[in-house]
């Protein structure tokens, strides 16, 4: 991170240069790194569960499940043919989906025992589902630039009161106990 403010971060990233920012190593947007990462993946045990959602509503062959997911994730995550064809040959086996041949290609349903399964882990598929789409924090980029900006103006007001002589050691004890309160209060909102 470039810590040209002063203040161990880099706001020019948020301000004046549009949600995006400069780009990384392998074209990545810095903040990705800022914020952990690119968005949420599934992990390889709750594919399963997105497949089973995938085909609830009707039968589909493993591409159609692949395009389902994406659309479903706000084109956040598609998994890969080496994800969705082995995972539906496990789910094959535990008799979760049936695949039968038709015009050349292998269409699946979700069986009772799928929709079973699915119902027991419809909380995690709507979890992923809301990390990851539409409602990401991606396609919410502008509104964390917002707060970045916030944040940095806090920061200016400090350096500006600090340059002024005005951080006496009482205003500063007060200022924490503020900044202490306000820590936990955003805390208790993102760990909802």
């Amino acid at each position: 991170m470039r810590s040209g403010n002063g203040w161990g971060f880099d706001t020019a990233m948020f301000m004046g240069r549009g949600p995006w920012g400069r780009r990384g190593p392998g074209g990545r947007p810095e903040w990705w790194d800022m914020f952990g990462g690119p968005p949420p993946r599934a992990e390889r045990g709750a594919v399963r569960y997105l497949v089973l959602d995938a085909l609830e509503k009707q039968p589909r062959h493993g591409y159609e499940i692949m395009q389902t997911i994406e659309e479903r994730s706000g084109q956040t995550y598609r998994p890969s043919p080496g994800v969705i064809y082995p995972t539906l040959q496990m789910l094959e086996e535990l008799r979760h989906v049936r695949g039968t041949e038709d015009d050349g290609r292998r269409i699946y349903a979700i069986t009772p025992e799928g929709q079973r399964d699915l119902a027991e882990h419809r909380a995690e598929v709507e979890e992923f589902y809301e990390r990851s789409g539409v409602s990401g924090w991606a396609e919410s980029a502008e509104d964390l630039a917002d707060l970045m900006q916030r944040g940095a103006q806090l920061f200016r007001v400090l350096r500006r009161a600090a340059r002024r002589g005005r951080l006496t050691p009482s205003t500063m004890r007060k200022l924490r106990t503020v900044l202490d309160e306000v820590l936990t209060k955003v805390t208790s909102i993102v760990e909802e």
